[in-house]
């Protein structure tokens, strides 16, 4: 089931993806998911951003060498 995340003025995608999903490589999907805001830079606060369930992506630059 996909969360709600409500805005607080100032917040962008970039900033929503981090308090989300714990980094900014997710702001894509977010995107993705919120077509309507994509004309958006920075939100007003109270807009209701759809923030959908997926397989958290494995980020293989923090990952030490052996492990890539």
């Amino acid at each position: 089931m996909d969360k709600i995340y409500s805005t607080i003025q100032g917040d962008t995608f970039d900033v929503i993806a981090k308090k989300v999903y714990g980094s900014e490589e997710y702001m894509t999907d977010l995107l993705k998911a919120n077509q309507k805001y994509n004309d958006t830079v920075i939100f007003s606060a109270g807009v209701k951003i759809i923030c959908p369930e997926f397989e958290q992506k494995i980020l293989s630059y923090l990952l030490p060498p052996w492990k890539r």
